[in-house]
Protein backbone atom coordinates (compact mmCIF):
# COMPACT_ATOMS: atom_id res chain seq x y z
CA UNK A 1 0.00 0.00 0.00
CA UNK A 2 1.12 3.17 -0.58
CA UNK A 3 2.93 5.12 2.62
CA UNK A 4 1.24 8.64 3.40
CA UNK A 5 3.34 10.89 5.99
CA UNK A 6 1.45 13.89 6.99
CA UNK A 7 3.11 17.03 7.98
CA UNK A 8 1.46 20.71 8.78
CA UNK A 9 0.72 21.77 5.27
CA UNK A 10 2.50 19.42 3.37
CA UNK A 11 1.75 15.83 2.92
CA UNK A 12 4.40 12.85 0.88
CA UNK A 13 2.53 10.06 -0.55
CA UNK A 14 4.90 6.94 -2.22
CA UNK A 15 2.83 4.47 -3.97
CA UNK A 16 3.52 1.24 -4.29
CA UNK A 17 5.70 1.26 -7.25
CA UNK A 18 8.19 4.18 -6.27
CA UNK A 19 6.93 7.38 -7.25
CA UNK A 20 6.41 9.93 -4.87
CA UNK A 21 3.80 12.46 -4.35
CA UNK A 22 4.51 15.64 -2.33
CA UNK A 23 2.07 18.34 -2.42
CA UNK A 24 1.37 21.69 0.03
CA UNK A 25 -1.78 22.72 0.49
CA UNK A 26 -1.73 26.44 0.17
CA UNK A 27 -5.10 29.23 0.64
CA UNK A 28 -5.44 30.29 -3.12
CA UNK A 29 -7.56 29.96 -6.17
CA UNK A 30 -4.86 28.29 -8.16
CA UNK A 31 -2.68 25.26 -8.26
CA UNK A 32 0.20 24.08 -10.11
CA UNK A 33 1.08 20.50 -10.46
CA UNK A 34 4.33 18.96 -11.99
CA UNK A 35 5.27 15.75 -12.90
CA UNK A 36 9.28 15.50 -12.17
CA UNK A 37 11.53 13.31 -13.53
CA UNK A 38 14.95 12.81 -12.19
CA UNK A 39 16.74 12.76 -15.24
CA UNK A 40 18.81 16.02 -17.58
CA UNK A 41 21.53 16.25 -19.67
CA UNK A 42 24.32 14.80 -17.37
CA UNK A 43 22.45 11.40 -17.66
CA UNK A 44 23.12 11.44 -21.57
CA UNK A 45 26.50 9.96 -22.98
CA UNK A 46 27.93 12.11 -25.92
CA UNK A 47 26.31 9.44 -28.55
CA UNK A 48 22.55 10.74 -26.70
CA UNK A 49 23.56 14.25 -26.04
CA UNK A 50 20.09 15.88 -26.49
CA UNK A 51 17.77 13.19 -26.13
CA UNK A 52 16.55 14.57 -22.62
CA UNK A 53 15.54 17.34 -24.22
CA UNK A 54 14.09 15.62 -27.39
CA UNK A 55 12.02 14.09 -25.51
CA UNK A 56 10.80 16.70 -23.55
CA UNK A 57 9.27 18.20 -26.45
CA UNK A 58 7.77 14.94 -27.90
CA UNK A 59 5.86 14.21 -25.06
CA UNK A 60 2.96 17.24 -26.46
CA UNK A 61 3.24 16.01 -29.61
CA UNK A 62 0.53 13.25 -29.31
CA UNK A 63 -0.99 10.13 -27.64
CA UNK A 64 -3.84 8.18 -29.36
CA UNK A 65 -6.19 10.37 -27.52
CA UNK A 66 -5.26 13.47 -28.25
CA UNK A 67 -3.22 15.22 -31.43
CA UNK A 68 -0.73 17.96 -30.76
CA UNK A 69 -2.94 20.25 -31.46
CA UNK A 70 -5.67 19.14 -29.20
CA UNK A 71 -3.42 18.83 -26.59
CA UNK A 72 -1.82 22.64 -27.12
CA UNK A 73 -5.72 23.37 -27.58
CA UNK A 74 -6.90 22.04 -23.88
CA UNK A 75 -3.79 23.47 -22.22
CA UNK A 76 -4.45 27.24 -23.54
CA UNK A 77 -8.22 26.48 -22.52
CA UNK A 78 -7.18 25.30 -19.27
CA UNK A 79 -6.07 28.78 -18.92
CA UNK A 80 -3.49 29.76 -16.39
CA UNK A 81 0.08 28.24 -18.28
CA UNK A 82 2.04 25.98 -18.78
CA UNK A 83 5.24 24.16 -19.84
CA UNK A 84 8.21 21.83 -19.82
CA UNK A 85 12.12 22.13 -19.23
CA UNK A 86 15.43 20.29 -19.09
CA UNK A 87 17.96 20.71 -17.00
CA UNK A 88 21.65 19.24 -16.19
CA UNK A 89 19.48 16.87 -13.68
CA UNK A 90 15.63 17.71 -14.07
CA UNK A 91 12.75 17.15 -16.77
CA UNK A 92 9.62 18.29 -15.78
CA UNK A 93 5.95 19.05 -17.40
CA UNK A 94 4.01 21.00 -15.38
CA UNK A 95 0.96 23.29 -15.59
CA UNK A 96 -1.24 26.03 -13.02
CA UNK A 97 -4.65 26.40 -13.60
CA UNK A 98 -7.40 27.44 -11.10
CA UNK A 99 -8.30 25.05 -8.38
CA UNK A 100 -11.71 23.43 -9.95
CA UNK A 101 -9.48 22.47 -13.01
CA UNK A 102 -6.85 20.21 -11.63
CA UNK A 103 -8.88 17.24 -12.41
CA UNK A 104 -8.78 17.82 -16.45
CA UNK A 105 -5.09 18.86 -15.95
CA UNK A 106 -4.51 15.82 -14.07
CA UNK A 107 -5.92 14.29 -16.88
CA UNK A 108 -3.85 15.77 -19.53
CA UNK A 109 -0.48 15.33 -17.88
CA UNK A 110 -0.61 11.98 -17.31
CA UNK A 111 -1.65 11.57 -20.90
CA UNK A 112 0.96 13.11 -22.48
CA UNK A 113 3.53 11.67 -19.83
CA UNK A 114 2.60 7.82 -20.40
CA UNK A 115 0.92 7.62 -23.56
CA UNK A 116 2.88 9.99 -25.92
CA UNK A 117 3.21 8.39 -29.09
CA UNK A 118 6.44 9.82 -30.21
CA UNK A 119 5.42 9.77 -34.08
CA UNK A 120 7.89 9.38 -36.38
CA UNK A 121 6.69 12.59 -38.69
CA UNK A 122 6.21 14.46 -35.41
CA UNK A 123 10.23 13.76 -34.65
CA UNK A 124 11.12 14.44 -38.07
CA UNK A 125 9.36 18.30 -37.64
CA UNK A 126 10.77 18.37 -34.22
CA UNK A 127 14.12 17.25 -34.82
CA UNK A 128 14.37 20.87 -37.16
CA UNK A 129 12.94 22.56 -34.33
CA UNK A 130 15.55 22.20 -32.05
CA UNK A 131 18.15 22.69 -34.95
CA UNK A 132 16.76 25.83 -35.25
CA UNK A 133 16.80 25.98 -31.09
CA UNK A 134 20.32 24.85 -31.08
CA UNK A 135 21.01 27.63 -33.72
CA UNK A 136 19.45 30.47 -31.78
CA UNK A 137 21.79 29.60 -28.84
CA UNK A 138 25.32 29.81 -31.42
CA UNK A 139 24.13 33.58 -32.33
CA UNK A 140 23.47 34.44 -29.18
CA UNK A 141 26.79 35.16 -27.79
CA UNK A 142 26.14 35.42 -24.03
CA UNK A 143 23.89 32.58 -23.98
CA UNK A 144 26.81 30.58 -25.88
CA UNK A 145 29.87 31.59 -23.56
CA UNK A 146 28.01 30.28 -20.62
CA UNK A 147 27.83 26.79 -22.48
CA UNK A 148 31.72 26.97 -23.36
CA UNK A 149 32.44 27.61 -19.60
CA UNK A 150 30.40 24.78 -18.57
CA UNK A 151 32.52 22.60 -21.13
CA UNK A 152 35.45 24.01 -20.44
CA UNK A 153 34.95 23.60 -16.44
CA UNK A 154 33.92 19.88 -16.15
CA UNK A 155 35.73 18.80 -19.28
CA UNK A 156 34.50 15.22 -20.52
CA UNK A 157 31.96 14.59 -17.68
CA UNK A 158 27.98 15.24 -18.57
CA UNK A 159 27.85 18.14 -16.93
CA UNK A 160 30.25 19.89 -19.73
CA UNK A 161 27.51 18.84 -22.32
CA UNK A 162 24.86 20.91 -23.72
CA UNK A 163 20.86 20.37 -22.77
CA UNK A 164 20.05 21.04 -26.61
CA UNK A 165 22.63 18.32 -27.54
CA UNK A 166 25.68 18.50 -29.96
CA UNK A 167 24.23 19.43 -33.88
CA UNK A 168 25.46 16.28 -35.58
CA UNK A 169 23.82 14.34 -32.70
CA UNK A 170 20.61 15.68 -32.70
CA UNK A 171 20.29 15.38 -36.22
CA UNK A 172 20.46 11.71 -35.84
CA UNK A 173 18.16 10.84 -33.81
CA UNK A 174 15.12 8.85 -34.22
CA UNK A 175 12.31 7.05 -32.45
CA UNK A 176 13.70 4.45 -31.47
CA UNK A 177 16.95 6.12 -30.23
CA UNK A 178 14.97 8.45 -27.92
CA UNK A 179 12.32 5.62 -27.18
CA UNK A 180 15.40 3.88 -25.86
CA UNK A 181 16.21 6.75 -24.10
CA UNK A 182 12.78 7.12 -21.66
CA UNK A 183 12.20 3.78 -20.98
CA UNK A 184 15.53 3.21 -19.44
CA UNK A 185 15.47 6.43 -17.36
CA UNK A 186 12.15 7.42 -16.80
CA UNK A 187 11.61 4.53 -14.03
CA UNK A 188 9.37 5.33 -11.43
CA UNK A 189 11.84 5.60 -8.76
CA UNK A 190 12.65 8.76 -10.68
CA UNK A 191 8.93 10.08 -11.39
CA UNK A 192 7.64 12.85 -7.97
CA UNK A 193 4.66 14.45 -8.51
CA UNK A 194 4.53 17.89 -7.03
CA UNK A 195 1.86 20.03 -6.66
CA UNK A 196 1.33 23.28 -4.17
CA UNK A 197 -1.80 25.05 -4.26
CA UNK A 198 -6.22 24.65 -2.66
CA UNK A 199 -6.05 21.15 -3.28
CA UNK A 200 -6.84 18.10 -0.86
CA UNK A 201 -3.76 15.23 -0.50
CA UNK A 202 -5.52 12.41 -0.35
CA UNK A 203 -7.87 13.32 -3.31
CA UNK A 204 -4.82 14.42 -5.14
CA UNK A 205 -2.86 11.17 -4.70
CA UNK A 206 -5.50 9.19 -5.36
CA UNK A 207 -5.73 10.68 -9.09
CA UNK A 208 -2.56 9.89 -9.88
CA UNK A 209 -2.51 6.62 -7.85
CA UNK A 210 -5.26 5.41 -10.43
CA UNK A 211 -3.15 6.39 -13.42
CA UNK A 212 0.32 5.44 -12.18
CA UNK A 213 -0.10 2.42 -10.72
CA UNK A 214 1.00 0.73 -14.62
CA UNK A 215 4.37 2.43 -14.05
CA UNK A 216 6.97 -0.17 -13.99
CA UNK A 217 9.23 0.57 -15.72
CA UNK A 218 13.05 -0.74 -14.76
CA UNK A 219 15.76 -1.17 -16.42
CA UNK A 220 19.44 -0.89 -15.52
CA UNK A 221 20.30 3.10 -15.58
CA UNK A 222 23.39 4.03 -14.75
CA UNK A 223 24.31 5.59 -11.74
CA UNK A 224 25.76 8.87 -11.72
CA UNK A 225 29.20 9.91 -11.47
CA UNK A 226 30.81 12.67 -9.51
CA UNK A 227 32.76 14.77 -11.81
CA UNK A 228 36.09 15.20 -11.06
CA UNK A 229 37.69 18.91 -10.56
CA UNK A 230 40.14 19.74 -13.77
CA UNK A 231 43.05 22.27 -13.99
CA UNK A 232 41.88 25.62 -15.26
CA UNK A 233 41.45 26.11 -18.55
CA UNK A 234 40.91 29.21 -21.00
CA UNK A 235 39.00 29.47 -24.40
CA UNK A 236 39.11 32.67 -26.27
CA UNK A 237 36.92 32.60 -29.74
CA UNK A 238 37.45 35.91 -31.55
CA UNK A 239 34.43 36.98 -33.31
CA UNK A 240 33.09 40.97 -34.62
CA UNK A 241 30.75 41.60 -32.43
CA UNK A 242 29.91 44.69 -30.39
CA UNK A 243 30.97 43.46 -27.43
CA UNK A 244 33.39 41.31 -25.52
CA UNK A 245 30.67 38.44 -23.39
CA UNK A 246 33.14 36.60 -21.01
CA UNK A 247 32.72 34.07 -18.12
CA UNK A 248 35.13 33.69 -15.23
CA UNK A 249 34.66 31.00 -12.72
CA UNK A 250 35.29 28.20 -10.45
CA UNK A 251 34.14 25.36 -8.39
CA UNK A 252 31.12 25.87 -5.90
CA UNK A 253 29.49 23.40 -3.89
CA UNK A 254 26.29 20.54 -3.94
CA UNK A 255 22.74 22.23 -3.84
CA UNK A 256 22.69 20.06 -0.17
CA UNK A 257 25.85 21.02 1.34
CA UNK A 258 26.64 22.34 4.81
CA UNK A 259 27.77 25.47 3.71
CA UNK A 260 25.42 26.65 0.84
CA UNK A 261 24.43 29.24 2.40
CA UNK A 262 27.21 30.93 3.01
CA UNK A 263 28.49 30.76 -0.28
CA UNK A 264 24.85 31.63 -1.23
CA UNK A 265 25.47 35.00 0.47
CA UNK A 266 28.67 35.44 -0.96
CA UNK A 267 27.41 35.08 -4.48
CA UNK A 268 24.93 37.99 -3.41
CA UNK A 269 27.93 39.96 -2.03
CA UNK A 270 30.19 39.73 -4.77
CA UNK A 271 27.28 40.02 -7.93
CA UNK A 272 24.33 38.77 -7.05
CA UNK A 273 22.58 41.77 -7.21
CA UNK A 274 22.62 45.33 -7.99
CA UNK A 275 24.05 46.51 -4.49
CA UNK A 276 26.50 44.18 -4.91
CA UNK A 277 30.68 44.58 -5.19
CA UNK A 278 30.88 43.87 -8.84
CA UNK A 279 28.02 45.53 -10.12
CA UNK A 280 28.93 49.01 -8.29
CA UNK A 281 32.49 48.99 -9.34
CA UNK A 282 32.24 47.94 -12.73
CA UNK A 283 28.43 49.31 -13.83
CA UNK A 284 27.60 51.70 -11.55
CA UNK A 285 30.74 53.38 -10.85
CA UNK A 286 32.57 53.43 -13.88
CA UNK A 287 29.94 52.77 -16.96
CA UNK A 288 32.43 49.57 -18.14
CA UNK A 289 29.67 46.87 -18.14
CA UNK A 290 25.72 46.79 -18.76
CA UNK A 291 25.55 43.73 -17.65
CA UNK A 292 27.73 42.25 -14.90
CA UNK A 293 26.71 39.55 -12.49
CA UNK A 294 27.73 36.43 -10.52
CA UNK A 295 25.58 33.23 -10.50
CA UNK A 296 25.84 29.66 -8.61
CA UNK A 297 24.72 26.47 -10.38
CA UNK A 298 24.72 23.78 -7.83
CA UNK A 299 23.78 20.01 -8.65
CA UNK A 300 23.22 16.84 -6.24
CA UNK A 301 27.17 16.13 -6.45
CA UNK A 302 28.62 19.70 -7.32
CA UNK A 303 28.29 23.18 -8.08
CA UNK A 304 30.01 26.55 -9.60
CA UNK A 305 30.24 29.92 -9.32
CA UNK A 306 30.21 31.96 -12.49
CA UNK A 307 31.18 35.66 -12.96
CA UNK A 308 29.58 37.01 -16.31
CA UNK A 309 31.02 40.37 -18.25
CA UNK A 310 29.75 42.26 -21.33
CA UNK A 311 31.76 44.65 -21.99
CA UNK A 312 34.19 47.19 -24.55
CA UNK A 313 36.76 45.26 -25.55
CA UNK A 314 38.74 48.86 -25.54
CA UNK A 315 38.03 48.44 -21.36
CA UNK A 316 37.96 44.23 -20.60
CA UNK A 317 41.22 44.55 -19.28
CA UNK A 318 40.03 47.40 -16.79
CA UNK A 319 36.85 45.03 -16.06
CA UNK A 320 39.51 42.15 -15.38
CA UNK A 321 41.53 44.42 -12.95
CA UNK A 322 38.47 45.25 -11.12
CA UNK A 323 37.12 42.24 -10.77
CA UNK A 324 40.33 39.99 -9.70
CA UNK A 325 40.21 42.99 -7.22
CA UNK A 326 36.80 42.55 -6.00
CA UNK A 327 37.96 38.59 -5.52
CA UNK A 328 40.95 39.18 -3.56
CA UNK A 329 39.00 41.79 -0.85
CA UNK A 330 36.76 38.95 -0.08
CA UNK A 331 39.18 36.49 0.22
CA UNK A 332 41.58 38.39 2.49
CA UNK A 333 39.24 41.23 4.24
CA UNK A 334 35.95 40.99 6.36
CA UNK A 335 32.59 41.74 5.13
CA UNK A 336 30.98 44.94 6.98
CA UNK A 337 28.44 44.33 9.38
CA UNK A 338 26.03 46.38 7.66
CA UNK A 339 27.06 44.41 4.40
CA UNK A 340 25.88 41.57 5.58
CA UNK A 341 22.78 42.10 6.96
CA UNK A 342 21.59 43.63 3.52
CA UNK A 343 22.59 40.37 1.78
CA UNK A 344 20.77 38.21 4.33
CA UNK A 345 18.04 40.54 4.35
CA UNK A 346 17.84 40.39 0.57
CA UNK A 347 18.03 36.27 0.52
CA UNK A 348 15.79 35.74 3.00
CA UNK A 349 13.22 38.58 1.46
CA UNK A 350 13.48 36.71 -2.01
CA UNK A 351 12.60 33.39 -0.14
CA UNK A 352 9.82 34.65 0.86
CA UNK A 353 8.37 36.62 -1.83
CA UNK A 354 8.56 33.59 -4.05
CA UNK A 355 6.02 31.85 -1.95
CA UNK A 356 3.48 34.33 -3.31
CA UNK A 357 4.14 32.49 -6.67
CA UNK A 358 2.28 28.67 -6.84
CA UNK A 359 4.83 27.68 -9.41
CA UNK A 360 7.99 28.94 -7.81
CA UNK A 361 6.32 27.19 -4.56
CA UNK A 362 5.58 23.87 -6.51
CA UNK A 363 9.01 24.21 -8.03
CA UNK A 364 10.87 24.36 -4.56
CA UNK A 365 9.15 21.48 -2.85
CA UNK A 366 9.41 19.07 -5.55
CA UNK A 367 13.23 20.33 -5.39
CA UNK A 368 13.20 19.99 -1.28
CA UNK A 369 12.01 15.99 -2.37
CA UNK A 370 14.31 15.06 -5.16
CA UNK A 371 18.00 16.76 -3.23
CA UNK A 372 17.01 16.60 0.48
CA UNK A 373 14.62 13.90 0.82
CA UNK A 374 12.17 16.28 3.04
CA UNK A 375 10.19 19.22 2.95
CA UNK A 376 12.41 22.30 4.51
CA UNK A 377 10.06 25.01 6.19
CA UNK A 378 10.90 28.68 5.08
CA UNK A 379 12.00 29.47 8.63
CA UNK A 380 14.52 26.60 8.71
CA UNK A 381 16.26 27.95 5.57
CA UNK A 382 16.03 31.93 7.05
CA UNK A 383 17.49 30.60 10.27
CA UNK A 384 20.45 29.05 7.91
CA UNK A 385 21.00 32.56 6.19
CA UNK A 386 20.51 34.12 9.67
CA UNK A 387 23.50 31.72 11.40
CA UNK A 388 26.21 32.73 8.47
CA UNK A 389 29.10 34.76 10.18
CA UNK A 390 31.08 37.62 8.02
CA UNK A 391 34.21 35.42 8.73
CA UNK A 392 32.49 32.21 7.51
CA UNK A 393 32.34 34.03 3.74
CA UNK A 394 36.25 35.48 3.69
CA UNK A 395 37.32 31.95 4.44
CA UNK A 396 35.03 30.55 2.00
CA UNK A 397 35.95 33.13 -0.61
CA UNK A 398 39.33 32.33 0.07
CA UNK A 399 39.03 28.61 -0.76
CA UNK A 400 37.35 29.41 -4.10
CA UNK A 401 39.03 32.25 -5.42
CA UNK A 402 42.75 30.72 -3.99
CA UNK A 403 43.18 29.01 -7.39
CA UNK A 404 43.29 30.46 -11.22
CA UNK A 405 39.74 31.07 -13.08
CA UNK A 406 38.36 28.84 -16.10
CA UNK A 407 37.07 31.44 -18.51
CA UNK A 408 35.49 31.39 -21.68
CA UNK A 409 35.47 34.76 -23.85
CA UNK A 410 33.85 35.62 -27.06
CA UNK A 411 34.38 39.01 -29.00
CA UNK A 412 36.35 41.05 -30.77
CA UNK A 413 39.55 40.19 -29.22
CA UNK A 414 42.76 37.65 -28.98
CA UNK A 415 44.17 35.03 -26.27
CA UNK A 416 47.01 37.49 -26.30
CA UNK A 417 44.57 40.89 -25.78
CA UNK A 418 43.55 39.90 -22.58
CA UNK A 419 45.50 40.05 -18.83
CA UNK A 420 44.89 37.09 -17.19
CA UNK A 421 47.50 38.27 -14.29
CA UNK A 422 44.64 40.45 -13.45
CA UNK A 423 42.11 38.11 -12.15
CA UNK A 424 44.80 35.89 -9.89
CA UNK A 425 44.20 35.85 -6.10
CA UNK A 426 47.28 34.39 -5.31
Amino acid sequence: MPNSTPGLMHHKTVLDNGIRIVTEKVPSRTVSVGIWVDVGSRDEHSRDNGCAHFAEHMFFKGTPRRSAQQIARELDILGGMSNAFTSQENTCFYATVLDDRIGAVTDLLVDLFLDSSFAEDEIVREREVILQEISMVDDTPDDQVHEIFSGLLWGDHPLGQTVLGQREVVAGMDRNHILEYVESHYGPEKILIAASGNLDHDSFASLWQQKFSRTGRRKNRPERIAPSRQEHRRQVITKPLEQVHMVLGTYGLPIAAEQRYILYLLNVILGGNMSSRLFQEIREKRGLAYSVYSYLASFSDSGNLGIYLGVDARTINQALTLTGAELLKLADGAVSPDELKNAKDYAKAGIFLAAENMEARMTRLARNELYFNRYLPFEEIAQGIDRVRAEEIQELAGQHFSRPLTAAVIGPVGADDLDWDAISVE
